[in-house]
């Protein structure tokens, strides 16, 4: 960051006065060492490295920011800052999306642009490459803005759901019908905090009709008013348990509720403490898909990138419980878990204490000096999440006599 910092002053220093280069453009902090795609990706995609997919996809989301802000400050097609931040990768702007309610752009879809390709003798799409990306930004506290982003922050973190937002609806629509026009192996939807939200539940909404998209969830929220006081309750209700069970007993028999209690807790601890060791065995069948009849496992795979110093989205690396209770919340998420396999492939950075901008910052995720560990086990978030989908449909019924 400091490198960065330093380079974005020696900038405005040579260009000086009114030209000064503007903090967000990207040869100012962008990535540096990305390549645009060349006649060698026709033979090695660089859109199969994992780190190149995901940094490109980062800058697609902050050209999305930019829209916003190129809009709010009247920008001109000469100094408009977002198209530099899908140009270098060979795409082009093809439909915004707009709340109509503030005319704030939250979202945009970025086509393969072939002309472009072609001119630097980029025959065909590199193997890897999306034909269209959906992208949408988080909150943008703006004042044209912020009024229509936090309200969307404020459902979510009162419902965990999204569903209810006029942006769900355009972004659900958006994905069909790119999803139609190339086919869903072509497409790509990712998003940044909020839009980290709303591109997790378009996807999912998609994957139960059997429309699996590419999703990439950057710092995805994760912290719901819900949740909170679900997960309150069900502290509470264990502490309980674990005090009861170290108090004196006024009989010398248990009664066998009590030993139904210490036997749950047992349970509880056993699974929490075993969680990670266990969690590869769980997930790995999910990831690849499993054979049960009527059950798509391992077909829709999102990707997460979360910061464990980002309390937004910190959550989803805390390993599943034998979360029983789902009473309450939303209905969409509750259903029987499957036995805990929800298949999702979650990557978190760790860098010591982070101040809060910088843990949950979108820039993080094109940085020069980025380690990530790629997590695999149950995560008590994505599997609230994900649980819908792989619910067991039930049981159907036969007419007609029975056999003897």
């Amino acid at each position: 960051m400091a490198k960065r910092g330093a380079e974005e002053n020696i900038v405005k220093e040579v260009e000086g006065g009114e030209n000064q280069a503007h903090p967000y453009a990207f040869h100012v902090s962008g990535p540096r060492n990305v390549s645009s795609p060349n006649w060698r990706d026709l033979i090695n995609s660089s859109w199969k490295d994992g780190n190149y997919k995901r940094t490109v996809i980062a800058c697609f989301i902050q050209a999305v920011y930019l829209l916003e802000l190129d809009r709010q400050e009247n920008g001109t097609e000469e100094n408009a800052l977002a198209p530099k931040w899908w140009m270098p990768f060979k795409y082009k702007l093809y439909q915004t999306l707009i709340d109509e309610r503030d005319g704030s752009i939250f979202g945009a879809i970025l086509e393969w642009d072939r002309s472009a390709a072609l001119a630097d003798l980029v025959l065909i799409r590199p193997s890897g490459a999306p034909r269209a990306v959906l992208v949408l930004r988080g909150t943008l506290l703006k004042s044209l803005t912020i009024r229509r982003d936090v309200e969307d922050d404020l459902r979510f973190f009162a419902w965990e759901s999204l569903k209810g937002s006029v942006r769900f609806k355009v972004a659900l629509e958006a994905l069909k019908s790119v999803a139609e026009k190339y086919g869903s192996s072509n497409v790509c939807v990712a998003g940044h905090s909020l839009g980290a939200g709303f591109a997790l539940q378009v996807g999912k909404a998609l994957a139960k009709e059997g429309i699996y998209v590419d999703t990439h969830l950057f710092n995805p929220p994760s912290v719901s008013l819900a949740m909170s006081l679900r997960n309150i309750g069900e502290k509470t209700g264990f502490v309980w348990k674990r005090l009861k069970s170290m108090l004196p007993s006024s009989s010398s028999s248990e009664t066998e509720e009590e030993r139904g209690d210490k036997s749950s807790d047992e349970n509880i601890t056993t699974n929490s403490s075993s969680s990670y060791g266990v969690g590869l065995k769980n997930w790995m069948p999910s990831l690849y898909g499993l054979k049960n009849s009527g059950v798509a496992l391992g077909k829709w795979v999102p990707h997460l990138y979360v910061n464990n110093s980002d309390y937004i989205c910190c959550s989803y690396t805390d390993p599943d419980g034998t979360e029983e209770n789902n009473n309450g919340g939303d209905k969409e998420n509750v259903g029987p878990r499957n036995n805990g396999q929800m298949a999702a492939k979650l990557s978190v950075m760790s860098k010591g204490n982070q101040k809060f901008l910088e843990a949950h910052g979108l820039a993080q995720w094109w940085s020069d000096d980025l380690e990530l560990q790629m997590v695999v086990h149950n995560s008590k978030i994505i599997s609230r999440q994900l649980k819908s989908l792989y619910t067991l449909p039930p049981p159907q019924q036969t007419q007609g006599k029975h056999p003897r």
